[in-house]
């Protein structure tokens, strides 16, 4: 497995691995401290393209002033071996000088869904967010990009950026990877002391209960948030963000879940926010 660090490398990379042979790359975008969850995207990269370049960046633009860009984890070499234990073919590791050069004024933004759920919390967060994996894009050059589910808002802004950018790139998305007890894998996790992460096992059991409730026949939106407000309440140290029951596609509000529909929950255990959500069926 190679270490590439430039952008000229990662294109030069990508074009030489589909010119041999006609051979598809994908792209798994990361900022690093990987887990299971990121393992799965890189196995179904594997599984689903010719060649795979996984990502390794902090992207400090999507960051808000007071958020934890300084801290955030970075485990270079555990990565490393993660990736290439998973069939990665290279990592692509740049430092920020080379995503974001000198006087660099051009940024994405995606308006309307940029200020929705986890945007309208972290102001600025998805324009970073679209911008660095638009950089990522240009550069390798993917068939495919993968992506996951517990990132569902992101996964709606980007999808958008694709299709308005008319970007040749198709967006995989990857189901949520759980610990047994059902907590959402996340690098924030480590930040949870233990009696934190006992605390933060209700927003899996609030999106279990919705499900629950939608199987029995709820689809009144006021219902649903209802039932998983009353059970955040039930952990007095959980600060709930948001919970929202939304259009995928346009992260709007919708009155009546349908298949499809988005069911998403952000909440701050102790100083770490957290997210969750549910496709409903």
């Amino acid at each position: 497995m190679e270490i590439l660090r430039t952008v000229g490398e990662l294109r030069q990379w990508s074009r030489e691995e589909r010119n041999d042979g006609g051979n598809t790359i994908g792209l798994v975008p990361t900022m690093g401290a990987l887990h299971s969850g990121h393992a799965s995207l890189i196995r179904a990269a594997v599984n689903s393209v010719g060649f795979v370049a996984v990502s390794l960046f902090v992207n400090p633009t999507q960051f808000g002033p007071n958020e934890d860009y300084a801290r955030y984890p970075r485990t270079f070499e555990a990565d490393c071996a993660l990736a290439k234990s998973e069939g990665a073919d290279v990592v692509f590791a740049p430092e920020v000088e080379e995503l974001y050069p000198a006087g660099a004024a051009t940024f994405v933004e995606v308006s309307g869904l940029s200020d929705r759920l986890d945007g309208k919390a972290r102001p600025g967060h998805f324009r970073g967010v679209a911008t660095v994996v638009a950089k990522l894009m240009i550069a390798a050059e993917p068939d495919r990009a993968f992506f996951g589910q517990k990132d569902a808002a992101q996964v709606a802004v980007l999808r958008r950026m694709v299709a308005d950018l008319r970007l040749a790139t198709e967006i995989v998305v990857c189901s949520i990877v759980r610990e047994v007890d059902g907590l959402a894998l996340s690098s924030r996790n480590v930040y949870l002391t233990p009696a934190e992460r006992s605390q933060a096992l209700v927003l899996s059991r609030a999106i279990r209960h919705v499900e629950g409730l939608v199987a029995e026949g709820e689809r009144r939106a006021s219902k649903l948030i209802e039932a998983a407000r009353l059970l955040f309440a039930t952990e007095p140290g959980v600060r709930v963000d948001y919970v929202a029951l939304v259009d995928w596609a346009t992260l709007l509000p919708v009155e009546t879940a349908s298949p499809g529909t988005l069911f998403a929950v952000a909440a701050w255990v102790g100083a770490t926010r957290l997210i969750d959500n549910t496709i409903l069926s």
